[in-house]
C-alpha cells in the first residue's frame, strides 16, 4: 500500500485569479481568525470545510485548563490505585508511570503537530482522512474516528464512576458501619452523568470559566493533597517499600518483565488523552498554535502533578494490606485515612477528588458529544441528519450529546452485574484510542509526511523519527496490554477481554461500512481541502 498526495497545498498558496474578487472584509476575517480558508467561490470555511456553528469562546488558559481536567492524571491514577498496585507495588506503579508518560510524549507531539497543521473537531478521524491520500484516506478515516469513538464512550463510562464512587465513600466517612452495594454506585453514577450532561447542554457560555476552575483544582487541590500526605502521617513509609520490592509485590504470576509491561496499562490511562483538546479546536479563536500547547501543557503537567501525588501517596500507606482489599467504593480513601487519621481529613481530601473529577466528567461528556456530531456531520453515523444538529441558542450539539449521555449510562450498567467486564470495557479505551492514533501516523510516514501543510508547530526531519516512534510504540505496548492481567488465567477474574473488544469494534465497524460507508459516506469536507485543492468538489 502506498500513500501518495494528488496536489501540494498550503493556506499560504497565491490566490487564483477568481479569488482576487473576494472582498477586503472577508479576506481580513479570514486573516484574522488563523483557522479559516477562502474558498474559490468566496466563503470562508474552517479547517474542517463548513461554517463555523460553535461559538471560539475558549482561550488558551481554559483550552489548557480543559486539557488538565479532561485528563485529570493524578485523580485517574487514585481511582486505579487498588489494580495497578498488583503489578509490583509501588515501585512498579511509579516506573511503570515513567514508561508510560515517555510512551505518550511521542504521541502527543505527533497529534500536536497534526492539530498545529490541520485543526479540525475531527482530530484524529480527519488527520487520518488526509494522511491517507485521496485513494485510501475515505476508509482509513471512516474506520479511525468509529474506533476512536469507541474508546472514548468507553472512557467516559469509566471517568463518571469515579465521582459516583468518592460520592458513596464521602458517605462512609461518617457512616463506617455502611456496606456499599453495585447499585448505590450505578445510582450515583447515573445522577452524575446527567448532571454533567445537562450542563453541558445548557451552561455552554459558563465552559471557559469551569475550567478554570477545573485547573486550579487539578494544581491547587493536586498540591494540598501532597502536603498532606506528605506531612500528617505519625509514620511513613520506607523507601525500600516505595522504591524497591518489585519482585515481592509483584502479584499477578508473571515473571517481572511482563507484570511491568502489562502494568504500562495503568499509566496509560492515567495519562492518555492527548487527542481530547483537539476536538473542541472549532471553538478556539487561535487553535493552531493553542492546541499544540494544551497537549503538552496537559502530559507535561500530569506527569508532574501525578508522580509528585504517588510518592506522597505511597510514602503515607502504613497498611498496603488495607488498601488493596478495602471493602469501600474508592480504596484510595483507606491511604487517606491511614494519612490523616481522620474522617474528616478524609473527608476533605475526597471533596477535592469528587469536585475535580466532577469538571473532568463534564469536560469529558462535552467532548465525546463534539467527536459524535463530527462523524454525524460528515454522514458516518446512523441518523446523520439527526445527529448533526447544533443549537445555535445553546452553541451545542444537543442530540449527539444526549446520545452518548444514553450510552454512558448503559455501559455504567455493567458494572452492577460485572466489575470485571466493566473494568475491562473501560481498559480498553487505551488499546482503541491508540489504534486510532497509528491509523493517522503511519500512512502519514508512507506519504513521506507531504499530505499534511506544515502548521506552526512542525517537527520537519525529525517528525519521522517521532512518528515512527510512536507507531511502534504502539504496536509493542498494545500486544501486551491484551495480555491477561494474571497467572494461571481464570476466565472470570484474570482474563483480559480487551483484544476481544477490539475485535468486536473493528467488526461492528466493518458490517457498518459494507451497510453504510462504502457507498454514502462521502468522506470528510477538509478532504477537497487538503487533497484535492481548495475550494474543488
Amino acid at each position: 500500500m502506498s500513500f501518495t498526495k494528488d496536489r501540494s497545498f498550503s493556506e499560504e498558496k497565491p490566490r487564483t485569479e477568481d479569488e482576487q474578487i473576494l472582498t477586503p472584509e472577508v479576506l481580513k476575517e479570514a486573516a484574522n481568525r488563523r483557522t479559516s480558508v477562502v474558498t474559490k467561490d468566496g466563503k470562508v470555511v474552517n479547517a474542517a470545510g463548513y461554517e463555523d456553528q460553535l461559538q471560539r469562546h475558549y482561550g488558551l488558559l481554559s483550552i489548557c485548563g480543559l486539557a488538565l481536567t479532561i485528563d485529570n492524571a493524578w485523580v485517574a491514577f487514585a481511582g486505579s490505585l487498588s489494580i495497578a498496585v498488583l503489578n509490583g507495588g509501588p515501585a512498579g506503579i511509579l516506573y511503570e508511570f515513567i514508561v508510560s508518560c515517555v510512551y505518550y510524549a511521542f504521541i502527543g507531539a505527533s497529534i500536536a503537530e497534526l492539530a498545529s497543521a490541520i485543526p479540525s473537531s475531527g482530530g484524529v478521524y480527519h488527520w487520518a482522512s488526509v494522511t491517507g491520500g485521496q485513494r485510501y484516506g475515505r476508509i482509513l478515516g471512516f474506520f479511525t474516528g468509529w474506533l476512536s469513538f469507541f474508546g472514548w464512550i468507553f472512557d467516559v463510562a469509566s471517568i463518571a464512576t469515579i465521582p459516583a464512587n468518592v460520592a458513596v465513600q464521602m458517605y462512609i466517612c461518617f457512616h463506617p458501619d455502611f456496606v456499599p452495594q453495585k447499585w448505590h454506585t450505578y445510582v450515583a453514577f447515573l445522577i452524575i452523568t446527567w448532571l454533567c450532561t445537562a450542563f453541558v447542554i445548557f451552561c455552554n457560555r459558563l465552559m471557559p470559566y469551569l475550567q478554570h476552575i477545573g485547573l486550579f483544582l487539578v494544581v491547587v487541590g493536586g498540591l494540598v493533597t501532597i502536603i498532606v500526605c506528605a506531612a500528617m502521617p505519625a509514620q511513613h513509609a520506607t523507601s525500600s517499600f516505595v522504591w524497591g520490592n518489585f519482585d515481592t509485590n509483584n502479584l499477578t504470576g508473571w515473571s517481572g518483565g511482563i507484570a511491568f509491561l502489562t502494568g504500562v496499562l495503568n499509566g496509560a490511562f492515567t495519562i492518555g488523552t492527548p487527542d481530547a483538546v483537539s476536538h473542541m479546536a472549532e471553538e478556539l479563536p487561535n487553535p493552531k498554535v493553542d492546541l499544540p500547547k494544551a497537549v503538552f501543557a496537559q502530559i507535561g503537567l500530569g506527569f508532574i502533578t501525578t508522580f509528585c501525588y504517588a510518592i506522597a501517596v505511597f510514602y503515607a500507606i502504613s497498611d498496603l494490606e488495607a488498601v488493596t482489599q478495602s471493602t469501600g467504593a474508592f480504596p484510595i480513601a483507606a491511604v487517606y485515612s491511614q494519612a490523616t487519621g481522620s474522617a474528616g481529613g478524609t473527608f476533605g481530601l475526597l471533596l477535592i477528588v469528587f469536585l475535580s473529577v466532577m469538571i473532568c466528567t463534564v469536560g469529558t461528556i462535552m467532548m465525546v458529544g463534539r467527536l459524535w456530531w463530527v462523524l454525524a456531520r460528515d454522514n458516518a453515523t446512523p441518523f446523520s441528519p439527526f445527529f448533526s444538529r447544533v443549537n445555535d441558542k445553546l452553541s451545542c450539539p444537543v442530540e449527539a450529546t444526549v446520545f452518548c449521555a444514553i450510552l454512558t449510562s448503559g455501559f455504567g450498567a455493567i458494572q452492577v452485574g460485572s466489575a470485571t467486564a466493566f473494568t475491562d470495557l473501560v481498559g480498553s479505551f487505551v488499546i482503541l484510542t491508540t489504534i486510532s492514533y497509528f491509523l493517522a501516523f503511519f500512512p502519514h510516514i508512507l506519504s513521506k509526511r507531504q499530505n499534511v501543510p506544515p502548521g506552526p508547530f512542525w517537527m520537519g526531519r525529525w517528525g519521522f523519527a517521532v512518528n515512527g516512534i510512536a507507531c511502534a510504540l504502539i504496536v509493542f505496548f498494545n500486544v501486551f496490554f491484551c495480555f491477561p492481567y494474571g497467572y494461571p488465567v481464570t476466565p472470570l477474574s484474570l482474563m483480559n477481554w480487551n483484544s476481544v473488544i477490539l475485535v468486536g469494534c473493528v467488526f461492528l465497524t466493518t458490517v457498518w461500512w459494507f451497510i453504510h460507508g462504502r457507498k454514502k459516506y462521502p468522506g470528510p469536507k477538509l478532504q477537497h481541502l487538503y487533497i484535492e485543492g481548495i475550494g474543488e468538489e
